[in-house]
């Protein structure tokens, strides 16, 4: 893919590298990975070294400031092999001094000697997925690891001197109760991690959780997840642990600065099936199929399995939809300066969401949702952006009656 705009040398770069292997399979999960294929990872491991040089070149103005390992399980894929792929990308690639770089694990393929290894080759920050202090919670969704798995990774990486844990957690699961929840949360904050994600279970379409509720089994309901996260939110303040998005917690400076790239609209570029990109003014994503993928980069099949040139304006959409996920908002002359566009029609709107308890303005004049908001900020997000494109249809609309007059 061809470079669609000149960048200045000092624009930085998020690269995200997708590792598609499972030990097994969670019941909830929809992401694009493959359980019991270990057998397939060297043509994969071939495959990412081949693209990630052959794009290196395209972004030669940027330096990349984060770099994250998603997946799937990247720790279950192997230190050598995450170790093989970071060499790559100092390799190939400008990356920042300091820049945040990050792996996925699951606290069962994770030991002290392999986490010390990682840290050494210059991974800073782990995301382990406890999602669960309870037992049976964990065996309802067929999570591949105990509690005490999970106390024993984060013993090991304190041990390998990485100083940035993340702890992912999530409420809404099957037999799980406020009581319950809290006492996740409460074990979680003993462990004493710099950041917590907390997401509320998801019942995706495909997934055998799916089949489990269609065949009826119930779930908590949306008031009592309601109740857990807003129960979190509070705890966690106590705990001080900052809000930062409306699912993620931080101490002070341990926001995860790769995924703000994501709802900050900063570019990123992502290697492996289904992985997506941000860069140049396109969207696009690789094909989600691991032979596609391997296919498209060794052998010049087709790689793409989407893209779209959004246009500036269409942007500010997005501005609405991601930065009133977080807790900065959205602010007046930020939104005039880069669309151009009337704010009015936004902040009428927002000023009755205030009156209901869903959104505030902060002494710094920037609009944010509140916890309560960020319950039902699907809803909230949608009637803005509604509000937004009657507000530049009836820009354009004097326009259009203009050009056509004139052709009479």
């Amino acid at each position: 893919m061809g470079r669609t705009r000149d960048a200045r040398p000092e624009e930085t770069l998020g690269i995200y590298i997708h590792i598609p292997f499972c030990r097994s399979k969670c019941d909830y999960c929809d992401f694009y990975s493959l359980a019991d294929q270990a057998g397939r990872m060297d043509d994969y491991q071939r495959a990412l070294l081949a693209h990630l040089k052959e794009t290196a070149p395209l972004v030669r103005d940027f330096t990349a400031d984060t770099v994250y390992f998603g997946g799937g399980t990247p720790s279950f894929y192997g230190e050598k092999r995450l170790r093989e792929l970071l060499a790559a990308v100092k390799k190939y690639y400008r990356l920042e001094k300091g820049a945040e770089i990050t792996f996925e694990a699951n606290p069962d393929s994770v030991d002290f000697k392999t986490l010390r290894a990682l840290r050494r080759a210059g991974f800073n920050r782990v995301s382990f997925g406890i999602q669960s202090a309870c037992p049976a919670e964990l065996a309802a969704v067929r999570r591949p690891h105990t509690v005490e798995q999970g106390d024993e990774a984060v013993s090991a990486a304190r041990k390998a001197k990485l100083a940035n844990l993340s702890l992912d957690l999530i409420y809404g699961l099957p037999g799980q109760t406020l009581s319950s929840w809290q006492e996740t949360v409460e074990h979680a904050l003993a462990l004493g991690p710099e950041h917590l994600s907390c997401y509320g279970l998801k019942v995706e379409e495909g997934t055998p959780l799916a089949a489990r509720a269609a065949a009826g089994e119930v779930l908590p309901s949306d008031d009592a997840q309601a109740d857990m996260y807003l129960w979190a939110v509070e705890r966690l303040a106590q705990a001080g642990y900052e809000q930062y998005e409306i699912s993620n917690f931080a101490r002070p400076g341990f926001a995860s600065r790769h995924n703000l790239r994501y709802w900050l609209l900063r570019p990123y570029i992502g290697f492996g099936p289904g992985a997506h990109s941000d860069f140049g003014g396109r969207r696009y994503a690789w094909v989600r199929d691991l032979d596609g993928y391997q296919k498209g980069v060794l052998e010049g099949g087709e790689l793409l399995d989407s893209q779209d040139l959004i246009p500036h304006k269409e942007r500010s959409g997005e501005y609405l939809m991601l930065a009133l996920r977080t807790a900065w908002g959205i602010e007046e002359w930020e939104y005039r300066g880069r669309y151009f566009m009337d704010f009015s029609p936004i902040e009428d709107r927002l000023v009755q969401f205030q009156a209901q308890g869903w959104a505030e303005k902060t002494g710094e004049g920037r609009w944010r949702l509140t916890p309560k908001g960020f319950l039902v900020s699907n809803q909230l997000i949608g009637d803005l952006l509604e509000r937004q494109e009657k507000a530049r249809l009836d820009e354009l609309l004097p326009k259009v009656q203009a050009r056509f007059q004139g052709k009479k």
